[in-house]
């Protein structure tokens, strides 16, 4: 799948489409990415801020520590029995890619994908054909710890009954003896929607740890955790840099997910941090590593964001600096408004998506907000997307 030259050639591009970019110089991919940020941000909201160049990485394969394959029946072979396919999607259809590999895809997760597939034929397991809605193991998830190299291996199963399982996991494990944990996750909907809400533990614990800018997270196969932490400890500690916590009574951290970001800046000078979301479960997370840390100066409450700040701007109070880190949509009007209303000496706003961002901050700016600091990350390379920190200060 990759030689050794400067640009490795995946034989499978043409076809997944996922990474655009994959056979491009990765300077190039760089330089493209730092245009296309000073190109969305040369309006003249903007015209006195600080537009720093893209943050890469010095490793860009290999890099995504969450593998999610799918498996499916492939054509017959002369004695009767079919192939297994796993692999990626072609781009906007559920036609697989046979694919053996993968440049951005962690290297032991690929190699415990390729030992299922190898188990399942010698223990009879059938991949799940979404056309007859029938078959077993729909998809296999594979967390890696980045610090830890603890490996969560997720079996995703088309019925509760899993014959023989103890001896599927012992052969597996036997395989791949660096996993920490598998457990079967029972899905039986006809959906696109990869994992079902009832789990058992096969083997280990059933959850992983690991590190991430200092302070260690409880990871299961539900639980939200940033694909390439090698970037996302970039992103964060940018985020805490711009923030200045140093001053910071009250924080907010908005759209908060697991609590990562508002965690870190529990730690490192915020006196309060409060995060707010509107997904229950996320929250929960965010509790738990807050508890998980011995963390006690950040509280989490499951929301609607916008709800929760007009809330706050209507009872009078106010905050320090506001950290949020909205879906790809962008936030909301009334959100921003009562962001200003609350008048944080700063807000750091990071994004998935630069263009909705770009709406967002002049909006900011018209109500008395200032742009002066703007940073790329690359957090998926070979890809189109990129990510910006932004900060904002009061005029």
């Amino acid at each position: 799948m990759v030689n050794q030259s400067s640009n490795p050639v995946c034989s499978a591009s043409r076809a997944c489409g996922a990474c655009q970019h994959v056979g491009e110089p990765y300077a190039e991919q760089l330089r493209a990415k730092d245009a296309r940020v000073a190109e969305l941000f040369s309006g003249e909201a903007f015209a006195k801020a600080e537009l720093r160049p893209i943050i890469g990485m010095d490793e860009p394969f290999h890099y995504r520590n969450k593998v999610i394959s799918p498996f499916a029946p492939g054509k017959r072979g002369p004695n009767g029995g079919r192939e297994i396919l796993t692999g990626m999607y072609v781009a906007g259809t559920h036609k697989l890619v046979n694919t053996d590999g993968c440049l951005v895809e962690n290297e032991q997760a690929q190699q415990v994908v390729r030992s299922i597939r190898q188990l399942m034929r010698k223990h009879r397991i059938e991949p799940y054909d979404e056309d007859r809605g029938a078959g077993f193991l729909r998809h296999v998830v594979v967390r890696v710890g980045h610090e830890s190299g603890e490996v969560l291996v997720t079996l995703v199963t088309n019925a509760d009954e899993f014959p023989a399982s103890k001896a599927f996991c012992r052969a597996l494990v036997k395989q791949c003896p660096f996993i920490t944990t598998i457990v079967q996750n029972v899905n039986t909907r006809q959906t696109n929607v990869i994992l079902g809400q009832d789990e058992r533990r096969l083997y280990g614990p059933g959850f992983i740890l690991d590190t991430l800018c200092g302070l260690s997270f409880r990871i299961s196969s539900q639980s939200f955790y940033q694909v390439n932490a090698v970037q996302t400890t970039v992103l964060y500690e940018t985020a805490i840099q711009l923030a200045q916590l140093g001053d910071a009574r009250s924080v907010i951290d908005a759209y908060c997910g697991t609590g990562t970001i508002g965690l870190v800046a529990a730690k490192r000078g915020a006196a309060q941090v409060t995060g707010v979301d509107s997904v229950e479960s996320a929250i929960r997370d965010a509790r738990e590593n807050a508890r998980h840390n011995g963390i006690e100066n950040a509280r989490f409450v499951a929301a609607d964001a916008t709800a929760f700040m007009r809330d706050m701007a209507a009872a009078g109070e106010n905050a320090d600096v506001v950290l949020m880190d909205p879906p790809r949509a962008g936030s909301t009007p009334e959100f921003l408004d009562a962001c200003a209303q609350l008048a944080p000496k700063r807000i750091v706003y990071v994004s998935c998506n630069p263009e909705t961002q770009v709406r967002d901050l002049r909006h900011l700016v018209e109500r008395g907000y200032k742009t002066q600091v703007v940073q790329p990350v690359d957090m998926f390379p070979h890809t189109e997307h990129v990510e910006t920190v932004v900060l904002l200060s009061r005029k």
